[in-house]
Order: C-alpha cells, then structure tokens, then sequence
C-alpha cells in the first residue's frame, strides 16, 4: 500500500462506514488565526466549533463528524522541530494530520472502536505490538481518572499494555483557557515478540506513538477551574508519515516511498554518487544522509508554504522560511557539493508525488520555484565566503565556544540564522554564546529604535561640499557597478559628518561616506536607495551599515552609521561593499514592471499617456500619469493582463548606453514628461536588445515593447517579476492619476486574498439578522486594511452594498413583521385591560429591542386602561439582551407608592443589566435571558408591594 493509498484509505473508512464529512485541508498559513505561524495541528481549522464561535450559517456550523489529512508545519514559536530534523529519522517540519472529528455526536466508546476496526482490521497491524495509554487522573488538580477510556481499551487489549500516564502525556488543552480534556494514545513496537511497555513514553524510536485520541469534557475557565461541557467532542490525530513507516514495513518515516522519490530527485540534482543510506549520528560521519533528510523535508514544507501564499522574508513566518530554506541550501553545498540552483528543482518531485491530493500545487509551480531561486540565489552570493570566515572564527575561538560576536557578524554579514550557525558549531563539537547573541540583537534593536525616533538629520553635500572633492582631487564615485549583483572592494576618500569632511569616522553618529567606486544604487529615478555594509577588506569585520544611499554631483554618498564591531573608519580604508540583495531584488522586480505599466497603461488607455512620476521600493510601487478619468473596473483587468502576459512570456530584459540623438529615433520609446536626460543615456528594452533597437529605430514592431529611457536597477528577465497586480487606483489632481501596484509574492498574497475575500463576500448574502450586522462591520474594517487586486475591490465594493441593501431589507421585513405582532398584541390586551382595569400588568413580549414599539405598545394600552402602571419585557436573542420598559400614569392610585424608575431598577437587577428614568417613564436592558421568569414574578411583587 503506498502512502496515497493509506491516506484514502483512512478517508474512506471515516467518510464512508461511520458516515463523516470529508474537509479538504486548510491552507499552511492560517491567515485568519494571528495566534499561529503555521497551521501545527489538524484541528486548527476547527478551533471555532470548539470555542463556540463558528457562525451558526456557515458550513462549519452543519459539521457533526469529519474527517481530513491536513497540511501542518512545526517550525518556529511553541511547537518547533526544525533544529532536530535530519539528526534522527522521525522530526519533521512538514508532515500530514489524519484526523476524525466529532463535534457533540459521538464519543470515547466509538472513537476507540473505530480506531481499533481501523488500526486491525483494515490496515492489518499486528494486534501484539499496540499498545494504549490513558489519563490516570490528577487529585491535587481535581481530575480523576480516565476509567471510562481503560475500560473501552480492555475489551481489545490485556491490561499490561493499557497504562496510566498523566498530565503531561495524557491531558490535552488548547491553551490556558478553553477546551480540554484526557486523551488517550496508541503506541506501536517495531521490534517483534518483546514486552515494550517500558519503551512507551521513553522517546525510543521502536516504539512510537501512532494515533492520539482526545476527548474534549472541560472547559478551562479563567481562574483555572475546570467546567464540564455542556457538548462533548472528539479529536484524534495520527501522522501519516508514521503509519505509513509501519504499514510499508521499513524502519523509519524516511525510508517511506514518502520520502524515497525525493531523494532520489537530490541525488539526480547534486550529482552526488551515493544515494540515500538512513544513517544516522555516528554512523554518518560526513552527514551525508543527515543532508538528505534536510534538503527533503525541507522542499516539501517550502513547497507547501508558499503555494498557500507564504513567502520568505525578514520577519514572522517569513523569516522562518528564509531559516529553513538557507539550512537546506548550506547542507545541499556543503555536504553534498550541490550546484547553485539545486534546491529549487525539487518542486516538481514535491508536486508529482503530492499534487493530486492536494492540487493547490499544481496552480502555480513556476511561482513557488521563482521565490526558491530568488532567495537561493541570495544567499549563494554569501554562503561560500561565510563558510570560510565560520572556519576561521572556529580556529580563533577559545573554550570550545564561538562568540556572541562572530555568531552576530555571521548573521548580519552572511546571512546565517543563528541555528545554522548553531549547526555547523556542533559539527565540530563547538558552542555558540546563545544568550551573548541574544543580547546583541537586543543592543542591536534597541540602537535602531532610538535611530528612528531621530529619524535621521538628513545629510547632503551642497555646492561648498561638492567644491571641496573637486578641489582635494576626489573624483566623482564610479558607481557603474551597481548594475552588477556582486561585492566589489573601494576606498574610503571622504567621510562628511553634515558640517564638515574628517578623517575619522566618529561612532554613534550618522555620517556619509564617499567612496572610489561603488555597486549600491544611490536613491534617483523614482526608485529607493539600496542598503548594506561596508567591511574592512583585512579581517572582514563589518565597518560601516549604509541606511541610505544619495547622489550629489556624481558623488554617492553612503550614508549609516559605524557597525557594533567597528572602533573607526578611516580615510584610505580599503573596504569591500555588500549590498543587501535580497532587499533589492523585489525592488527591481518593481521598477521593471513600472515599465511595464507604462507600456500596458498606453496599449489600453491610448497614446495620450504621459508619465508624471513614479516610486518604486520593495513593497510596492507607485506610477502617477496624465489622465483625465478614473479608471473602469475592466480597464484595469486589462492592464492587470497585459503586463502578467509579459511575465509569463519569459521576455528578456535588455539595457545599454547609447548616444542620446540615436536614442530618441526609436520608435515606440516612452520618456517622462519635461525630464532631462543625459548624454549618453541608458535605454532600457523589455524583450528586443538594444543593438536591434538602434539597428532599425523606425521599425513599427517596436511599438509593441516597452522601452524606456532610465538608470535604475531591472530585472534580467520578466519571470522574475513573477506576477503582477494593481491595488489602488486614486486621483492626483485634475488630469493626474496614480496607480499602486506589487509583483512578486505581494502580488501572489494578494491573488490569493482575492479569492477569499470574494468567497467571503459573497456567502455574507446568505446571512440574517446579527450574523450579518456583526458581518458587515468585519467586511467594512477588512476593504480598510487588506492588499487587493483594484478590480476585485471594485466588486467587493458592490457586492457589499448588495450586503448592506439586504440588511436594509431584512431590517424593513422585521420591522413590520413586528408591527404586526405588536398590532395583534395591542388589541388583544387592550381589550383584557379595558375589562379588567387592573393596577399593576407585567408582561413577556417579542419586540427585540425596538423600545420606540415597546413604548408606543404600553402608551396606546394606557388609552384603554389609564389607571394601570404597565411593565413589559422583551428579550432579544441575537443581540442577547432585555429590554424592559416601565410606565407608572401620574394620576393613578398606584403612582402615590410606586415610581417607574425603582420598578425598573430593581427588575434590571434580576436580568444583570442597569435601568433609570423619571418617576412616570423609566426603562433598562439586563444581559441574562434565563432570567426573565424570574424578573417577572419580581416586577410583580414589587409593585404589588407598593
């Protein structure tokens, strides 16, 4: 049975035998729980049903029982095994949930049967090797124990392989408060014909645990007491890699034909002569099999991830990726002399293998391999000469450690997490000062807090500091190397602290550093300054980190700050700079497509388009253009296409200096309006050479490329845009309009929020009452916040005043409905008072909180019966409330010993609420319906007793 088998089977046997709903599985990335980095369990997606949120109109309120295998990371925050994978054979960070739920249906006795059916009967497990575990209960905390469990478990299985653990092991909780309850594990022996009950619980990697089931009977309440629940759930979870290890017979996860294909995929892109092993620890001395488990665990959870719309980056789960996918390219380099480039080609056997069950992969594979190559090329640039460096801080180091400071330059030099770091120091039988780094990277942020508050001084070099280069013979900075994705090395030839030129950098203040040659782009064009360091070219430390980037009279000036590690900076210090890439690629992905825009606004909008302006940085970018009208919903999918054609159709993209009369002859060149432009100036094409361009500049094929007169940093080619999205459309001014946009993986995010947002929209027309009030407050406050694609927000935009019409409408319905309720109550009770004439008369009514209906009900009774102080009361359900209103006549016998704001004060205490008025009108709302019994009978005694 292969592992896609296994999955179905286990779907089946729930779906169709004991009658569950299959639940596809939820995305990774739980966007819509902030709580998580990662979906980590199977019952994340259910966390609403268990705390008693779900909206009772969605499909999750319908569920009793389901079923699902789902997708869980656990890398970063409380559940991490990313620093154990590949050192044994059984931690992953990406693995599969089989899970059965049920939700207030079934319980213990049919979750422990089933699973027994399941485990024995249908997957053939050997009944002598399982072994169970239930919760043997707490007295110091109350909790008895699971005898209930032990019971159901010893009708298959003798008593010395039913045991007792406790809270730790046996009792699961959600979190400080919410729903808990015992559980109970089975456990599976590897090793046949041995009594393994002491191996259960002891991390033995024979002996492991397969299923767990829990049984969800409490709630933590906020003062740590325990409250059974009114309904009981079951939630089970067993990973499938583990199953599948037993039922394929082979002695770990790895050695699954989960993980074989994979690594037969890393041998054929490393070129490595030996395959897979399973080796491990000593056994492994070169780690070579230890690569192979992280390189293969790694792909599927990268894979995973960014198809569900996650991508790595500086921060959250972002920057865990970025951990994760720089372990996996160090190993595949290091331990098994990987080509660059390697790591990305291992999408396509991830797909292959798991697509068809989860067919989200199949959508955009070129996608999920551009954010891999981008990000491996990345740090490619610095992992070889960190790696050099690492061995030279090894044979420095003292006590077998290495320091919280060379952990840090590796960090923020090289780019290594600091549990790559970690790693490679453990090879070696070295430490690393944990908590010294720590510290650092405290220190670190602290600095760059009060930096911001400061929020620089900025600096320039007018025509007097200009003048002084000039006159010291400091030529202008050669910064051609910009277009280049490489270090370089230069000379310190100036240092300008904003008053004056000095020969010492002073630490602590921000300064400007002019060098002989550079490869950072000073900010120009309308795109944003690089930033990076500058290191000493002797020992490599980290002497300057450049914040911002200017260009004065051809003089680049960097502008930062002297590093932690840097006592000075001198004047004919021999540098090498390294910018920080990973910050500029998606910046030139940015500026390539403003190009693009350009070319698709004209192709759409017409000829008339003019450039205004633009600004481009790592996020976004903004493009400003003379126009004299909004921009229609289908325009704007136009031009949303044209340029994602351009991207997908791979075009190379080309850039040269050529004279500016030749120059301006090309037919189809788009330039900004009143910009002058230098001679000569760097045109850039999308998709013909230049030579062809200047070749035949009349040609009128030209006027199908985008081609542009510009200096900034471009793409190589338009893949690596990726993909392309307008998220705002906006008026500038008369005849000026403005366009936000985002490529790349802020452009996938988008995509993928487009349709859940449109999902989400459209099923709020399937809600009532305060389902939808509660709705269309959340759906207003998210078109506040959320990165759309423009035209999707256009139709978010209609369809949630198609919301709002049917609230209107509903309100209307209910309205009159209630009229008429009310009409029907008037007549009848009028007619009751006019006979009888009474006191006092307290009553139940359904008007919601309409307290204009309630009153007017009470007044127009008041006609026929005047003498009578009337009270009714009237619950809400959906907004949970009660409403109680109180009129005591002025004249009436009862006014003289009863007022209607006492009446209504003490009757709000009854219904937890807070109620007051005047002596003749009062009224109060109280928050407890299961009391309206009660505040009846009260009203009554209370004003009788008056």
């Amino acid at each position: 049975m292969d592992v896609n088998q296994i999955r179905k089977t286990f779907i089946d046997f729930f779906r169709e035998k004991c009658e569950h709903t299959f639940v596809q599985s939820s995305a990774v990335i739980p966007h819509e729980d902030p709580t998580l980095l990662f979906a980590n369990a199977g019952m994340n997606q259910f966390k609403p049903i268990f705390l008693g949120q779900v909206n009772p109109k969605s499909e999750q309120a319908k569920l009793k029982r389901a079923v699902n295998s789902q997708k869980c990371i656990r890398a970063g925050g409380k559940h991490n095994d990313l620093d154990d994978v590949g050192k044994d054979t059984y931690h992953h960070t990406f693995f599969e949930m089989l899970g059965n739920w049920s939700f207030g249906n079934y319980f213990k006795k049919e979750a422990i049967s089933w699973a027994w059916e399941l485990l024995t009967e249908v997957y053939k497990l050997d009944k002598q090797r399982l072994y169970v575990t239930y919760f043997r209960g707490d007295p110091e905390k109350g909790l008895e124990a699971d005898i209930e469990a032990k019971n159901l478990w010893l009708q298959y299985l003798p008593e010395e392989r039913v045991l007792p653990f406790g809270m730790k092991e046996n009792f699961w909780e959600m979190g400080d408060q919410g729903p808990c309850g015992p559980c109970s594990e089975i456990h599976y022996d590897k090793v046949d014909g041995r009594n393994g009950a002491s191996f259960v619980n002891a991390d033995d990697p024979t002996l492991i645990e397969i299923w767990n089931l829990v049984f969800i009977q409490y709630n933590r309440e906020a003062d740590k007491s325990l409250r059974p629940l009114p309904q009981k759930h079951v939630d089970t979870g067993m990973g499938l890699e583990r199953l599948t290890s037993i039922i394929q017979k082979v002695p770990t996860n790895y050695d699954t034909d989960v993980f074989m294909p994979i690594f037969a995929a890393i041998q054929e892109v490393t070129g490595y002569p030996e395959p897979y092993g399973g080796k491990v620890g000593a056994d492994d001395p070169q780690q070579v099999d230890m690569a192979y488990r992280v390189i293969a665990d790694h792909i599927r959870t990268l894979t995973f991830s960014i198809a569900d719309g996650a991508a790595p980056s500086v921060d959250g789960r972002g920057q865990v990726l970025r951990r994760i996918l720089r372990r996996a390219v160090r190993y595949g380099k290091q331990k098994l002399n990987a080509p660059a480039g390697f790591f990305s080609k291992l999408v396509d056997v991830v797909i292959a293998n798991f697509g068809e069950f989860f067919p989200e992969l199949r959508k955009k594979p070129e996608h999920i391999k551009m954010v891999l190559t981008r990000e491996e090329d990345m740090f490619n640039k610095t992992l070889e000469k960190g790696i050099v460096e690492f061995e030279k801080m090894i044979k420095k180091s003292v006590n077998n450690t290495l320091s919280a400071e060379n952990a840090y330059f590796l960090s923020t030099c090289y780019g290594f997490p600091i549990d790559l770091t970690t790693i490679m120091a453990e090879e070696k039988n070295y430490k690393v000062d944990i908590k010294g780094f720590e510290g650092l990277c405290e220190a670190q942020s602290e600095i760059d807090r009060k930096r911001q508050k400061e929020k620089k001084v900025e600096l320039t070099l007018g025509a007097e500091a200009n003048a002084w280069l000039k006159n010291h013979d400091i030529k202008p900075t050669d910064d051609s190397f910009k277009y280049q994705q490489h270090e370089i090395q230069s000379v310190v030839k100036a240092i300008w602290n904003g008053k004056e030129f000095v020969d010492t950098a002073p630490k602590g203040t921000l300064i400007g550093v002019v060098l002989e040659n550079s490869n950072f782009y000073a900010e120009q064009g309308g795109q944003i300054y690089d930033i990076g360091q500058l290191s000493f070219i002797d020992d490599q430390k980290t002497a300057f980190d450049v914040k911002d980037c200017k260009v004065f009279g051809g003089y680049v000036l960097h502008i930062g700050y002297l590093s932690y590690e840097c006592d000075s900076l001198k004047v004919g210090d021999r540098v090498e700079l390294t910018v920080d890439y990973t910050r500029r690629s998606p910046i030139m992905s940015n500026h390539t497509s403003t190009h693009m825009v350009n070319f698709a606004l004209k192709s759409v909008l017409g000829d008339g388009i003019d450039q205004r302006g633009s600004f481009v940085d790592a996020q976004r970018f903004r493009f400003d253009f003379s126009f004299g009208r909004a921009i229609t919903k289908d325009e704007l999918i136009k031009i949303d296409q044209i340029v994602n054609d351009q991207i997908f159709k791979q075009l190379n993209v080309y850039a040269k200096e050529v004279g500016l009369a030749s120059a301006k002859k090309i037919n189809g060149l788009r330039a900004v309006f009143g910009e002058v432009y230098p001679d000569p100036v760097r045109v850039v094409s999308v998709g013909v050479p230049v030579e062809q361009l200047i070749e035949n500049p009349t040609n009128p094929e030209w006027a199908n490329y985008s081609i542009e007169f510009c200096g900034g940093t471009h793409l190589s080619n338009t893949k690596q845009a990726e993909l392309f999205t307008i998220t705002s459309e906006e008026t500038l001014g008369a005849g000026v309009r403005r366009i936000v946009a985002v490529t790349g993986s802020e452009a996938a995010a988008a995509m993928e929020l487009n349709k859940e947002l449109e999902v989400r929209f459209n099923n709020a027309l399937k809600l009532s009452g305060s389902d939808l009030a509660k709705e269309i407050v959340c759906l207003l406050d998210l078109l506040k916040v959320v990165t759309v694609s423009a035209s999707v927000r256009m139709n978010l935009v209609e369809t949630l005043k198609e919301v709002q019409a049917l609230q209107r409408k509903q309100v209307k319905e209910q309205e009159a409905i209630l009229a008429q309720q009310a009409q029907a109550y008037l007549e009848k009770t009028s007619e009751e008072l006019a006979k009888s004439q009474p006191k006092v008369f307290v009553d139940l009514v359904n008007f919601n909180s309409n307290t204009p209906l309630i009153t007017e009900t009470i007044k127009k009774i008041q006609t026929k019966s005047p003498m009578t102080a009337i009270m009714l009361i009237s619950p809400d359900e959906e907004k949970g409330k009660v409403t109680c209103i109180g009129i005591v006549p002025k004249d009436s016998e009862i006014s003289k010993t009863l007022t209607a704001n006492a009446w209504v004060v003490k009757v709000t205490e009854v219904l937890g609420g807070k109620g007051g008025g005047k002596v003749d009108v009062a009224q109060g709302v109280g928050s407890k319906l299961d009391k309206i019994d009660e505040a009846i009978l009260v009203s009554r005694e209370f004003a009788n007793a008056n």
